[in-house]
This record gives C-alpha cells, sequence and structure tokens, in this order.
C-alpha cells in the first residue's frame, strides 16, 4: 500500500476535483423533539412528550403509554407518577453501564411495581478524544453516501479513518475547543461517486485547524474558517 503526505496545497487541488415521536425527526444537533431515558439489564427505554410517557420495557415485552401528568419538582429533579408508571429525574451524570457514553441525567422508573434504574437528557461530551471512535453523518452540509463506509478514530497523539474513499492518519492535537491534524497521509485509490467527494471536502476542511464542539444529542462537530462542518456520531 503506498501512502503520500498531503500537504495543505495538494489538499486544496484534490477538493477541487474531488421511535415515532409527536414532531418530525431532527437533523444532527437539534434540540430533541422528546426527552429519552433509558436503561439496561432489562432493556428499557422511555419517552417522555409533552402529552404522553411512552415506556417500552423488558427489551419490548412490555409497553405502558399513559398521559403526562406533568412535572412536579424534587431534589435536584423532577418526578411523573401516574398509576402504572413513575419517574423521577435527577440532574447526576449517569453512564449506561454498557459502553463509555455518559448522561445528564439518572434516572429511576418503576414500571407495574418493578424498580428500574437508568439515564437520560443530553449526551455528555467525553472527556478526552483519545480511544473514541466516530462515524460520519455529514462533510460540507452534505449527508455521507450510504454505501461508503466512514470512519474516524482517535488513537494517542494520532487518529485515522477514512471519508469514504481512502484510508488517512496523521498526528493530532486538541486544546482549548480547537482540533489541529496533519499533515494528513492517505492511500491514492480512485473511488467512484460520492466517495471522492466528501472526501475531498474532508481534507480540504482539515488543511486548517478546527473549532470542536458537542450537540446535546452527542454529534460531534468539526468547524473550519469558512463555515465548512463536518458532523460525525460516536461509534460505540
Amino acid at each position: 500500500m503506498i501512502r503520500i503526505a498531503l500537504p495543505a496545497a495538494s489538499l486544496l487541488a484534490l477538493a477541487a476535483c474531488a421511535p415515532a415521536t409527536e414532531t418530525p425527526p431532527q437533523g444532527p444537533g437539534d434540540q430533541p423533539a422528546a426527552y429519552m431515558a433509558l436503561g439496561t439489564e432489562p432493556g428499557w427505554t422511555l419517552e417522555i412528550t409533552p402529552s404522553r410517557l411512552n415506556y417500552d420495557g423488558d427489551y419490548g415485552e412490555t409497553k405502558i403509554m399513559v398521559p403526562n401528568p406533568g412535572a412536579k419538582p424534587s431534589t435536584n429533579g423532577r418526578t411523573y407518577t401516574t398509576d402504572r408508571l413513575s419517574v423521577v429525574v435527577k440532574q447526576a451524570p449517569c453512564s449506561d453501564g454498557m459502553s463509555d457514553r455518559r448522561y445528564s441525567d439518572t434516572v429511576r422508573v418503576v414500571a407495574d411495581g418493578k424498580n428500574l434504574q437508568g439515564c437520560g437528557g443530553k449526551i455528555l461530551p467525553p472527556d478526552t478524544l483519545v480511544g473514541s471512535n466516530w462515524t460520519f453523518v455529514s462533510i460540507g452540509g452534505v449527508a455521507v453516501a450510504g454505501d461508503r463506509p466512514t470512519s474516524l478514530q482517535f488513537d494517542g497523539a494520532r487518529l485515522s479513518g477514512s471519508a469514504g474513499c481512502n484510508r488517512f492518519s496523521g498526528g493530532y492535537s486538541a486544546a482549548d475547543g480547537t482540533l489541529t491534524a496533519g499533515p494528513l497521509m492517505a492511500t491514492e485509490m480512485a473511488c467512484p461517486g460520492a466517495g471522492m467527494t466528501q472526501e475531498a471536502a474532508f481534507f480540504k476542511l482539515m488543511a486548517t485547524p478546527v473549532s470542536l464542539t458537542f450537540a446535546d444529542d452527542g454529534t460531534l462537530i468539526l468547524t473550519g474558517s469558512e463555515g465548512r462542518t463536518a458532523v460525525l456520531k460516536r461509534a460505540i
């Protein structure tokens, strides 16, 4: 496999040729339509909309859908109480127990008398990029092609992955909300269709330092000096 360095000038040249809710689905980074919580062993999910509490438990075997009684303030959180379902939401960081994903809230549910513990609210950003893995959602405001696998991994002081065509790797540093990468090394393969186009857009974005931000849904947003973005979701 041949690997070549891609300086900024070359990158610029390459870019030139290269569950149901009550509102519509949101895009990455949009505010969620409903409050979501989940737990494991046994698996359960809870959706709180302005009008209903929708509980799906025991890996889908138990379903409870009741009108939302309205939240009542409680210590560091809020509660919802109905005949079959009660919910306590506390503002305390929570791990789902199955991955390194962390949430803003700790949630306790009592469903038909069964006590369950879980997490809810926004997904907290990782303490460090080191060891995290991501897949691309969009590059330059365009959704990535579904038939072109993508990835971005941060391993120690190096990053690697694919934006839909060639494999790339290089050093990086992240500090004060800024990611600086490169010089990147990449294989030299030609890919049909959208693969090379989205790859070129990513290489152009990464030719200069980019800002790092995290949306409430856990997506990572890389923003360049000209407002171009790459949106990625965590691979667990």
